[in-house]
């Protein structure tokens, strides 16, 4: 499904952060290209 895709991940504070999304993406073929946390207020 993510084979040969770039990978744009925006994680919530209060949610699943960035790095934790970014750990599982590592397990598929796509590339991670920009990972970030945001807090949405």
């Amino acid at each position: 499904m993510f084979e040969g895709k770039k990978i744009v991940i925006v994680g919530d504070r209060d949610g699943v952060p960035g790095p934790a999304i970014e750990a599982c993406m590592k397990t598929t073929k796509g590339e991670v290209v920009f990972a970030t946390t945001e807090c949405f207020v």
